[in-house]
């Protein structure tokens, strides 16, 4: 189907070229006029001048402008149908001069350099339509990406992701690593206090189980008697756990801290601890590898996120836009951040146009050679014929005042 557009410019091509024919066919027929009335109209010889000259301008400038694109009246003349005998020259020309004159580095630079991008980024993204828009546009994606992989594609990847660096890992050294990042500072500290007040929750969720549990094991004791005994223990328990709460340097605290150290220190040197956790490293590689286990695991994943991406109101996407606004309007607010930002860009975009100039014009030149000589004629003749007539016209016009002022002069 053709483009709307193409149409709409041959029409005004026609249209020119109609124009252009109908002035050169006037000056024909005024020439006519002028030398058949010349000898009762003395007069009629400066009309003669102008239209003789008008149509031998109009007729030059018609081969001028055919010849560009075709043979003139179909004659195989020497330097015509430029465009279709030159076809690859032109391609070869355009490309050059696209990568010269428009894909330098200074270009490319004082263009983005007269611009704040890092700002212009933020103010797109920092709009809630734009960041939703991006955020369902990313979530597109991911079904296709699920679609690329199989069971078999997952277990390689995880194979030599996974379960081969797995087995490289010294999990004691890994894991004393990770705790003395966790506690220093008396950061596990924090951890106590959570686990307190979760122990305290969990008592008092569960008294009257516990006090079933207690009245079970103690088969001769009075109902009154087991609330009574567990309620003290759990009144008892709470009161411990507020008192370490409270107090930064208790016993209790302190306790936790030398048995958090010295596991550290055994994960370190102990040749035991390392054994265990060589034995414990040893059992999940060989529960990963298992041959269904991967299959299993993955289908649930990807069965989760088609049904989240599916949802009318996807949490996936709803939290991938969140990150975009808060992303955006902490770039807004950031300066230094945005100079930063923007230097960064501008020496990738440097660098790609370096690089990957040349390449664009061989793209160029490698499109033109491809087209097809007649498509390629009609494309540039639809672009520049338009205009390409004004040529015969003010070759007319210009052509007839020429004869007029020679007419004079002689």
């Amino acid at each position: 189907m053709e483009d709307p557009h193409n149409e709409i410019k041959r029409t005004k091509l026609r249209g020119m070229q109609r124009l252009a024919t109908s002035l050169l066919v006037l000056m024909l027929a005024l020439l006519v006029l002028s030398v058949v009335f010349r000898d009762a109209h003395p007069s009629m010889q400066w009309l003669q001048a102008f239209a003789a000259a008008a149509a031998v301008g109009a007729i030059a400038d018609w081969f001028a402008v055919v010849a560009l694109f075709h043979h003139p009246l179909g004659l195989p003349l020497p330097h015509t149908a430029i465009v279709p005998r030159n076809k690859e020259r032109i391609g070869a020309s355009l490309g050059h001069f696209v990568e010269h004159n428009f894909l330098t580095a200074e270009n490319v630079m004082r263009k983005l350099g007269a611009r704040n991008l890092g700002l212009v980024v933020a103010d797109w993204a920092a709009k809630r339509e734009n960041a939703d828009d991006l955020a369902a546009r990313v979530c597109a994606l991911i079904p296709g990406m699920l679609d690329a992989f199989d069971d078999a594609d997952v277990k390689r990847l995880f194979d030599r992701a996974l379960v081969s660096q797995l087995s490289k890992i010294d999990l004691a050294a890994v894991t004393s690593t990770l705790l003395t990042v966790l506690t220093a500072g008396g950061r596990h500290q924090a951890l106590l206090d959570r686990a307190l007040r979760a122990l305290e929750a969990w008592l008092l969720i569960n008294q009257a189980a516990i006090t079933r549990k207690f009245g079970d094991a103690s088969k001769y004791t009075p109902r009154v008697f087991d609330r009574y005994v567990v309620a003290k223990f759990v009144a008892g328990i709470v009161a411990l756990m507020h008192e370490i709460a409270a107090d930064p340097g208790h016993e209790i605290r302190r306790q936790f801290d030398r048995a958090t150290q010295e596991f550290i220190d055994k994960l370190d040197t102990s040749p035991e601890y390392r054994e265990h956790a060589e034995g414990f490293k040893r059992e999940l590689l060989a529960h990963l590898e298992q041959e269904n286990y991967y299959q299993l695991v993955w289908r649930d994943v990807e069965a989760r996120l088609r049904a989240d991406l599916a949802a009318g109101h996807s949490v996936i996407r709803g939290h991938i836009a969140e990150i975009l606004l808060k992303l955006a309007s902490g770039l807004r607010e950031d300066r230094a951040l945005q100079e930063k930002l923007n230097a960064w860009l501008m020496h990738v975009a440097e660098a790609a146009v370096v690089r990957h100039r040349h390449q664009v014009s061989s793209l160029i030149t490698e499109v033109v050679k491809g087209w097809d000589t007649r498509e390629l004629t009609q494309k540039m003749e639809l672009e520049i014929g338009k205009d390409l007539q004004y040529i015969r016209i003010n070759g007319t016009l210009v052509g007839g005042l020429v004869g007029l002022v020679l007419h004079t002069i002689t």
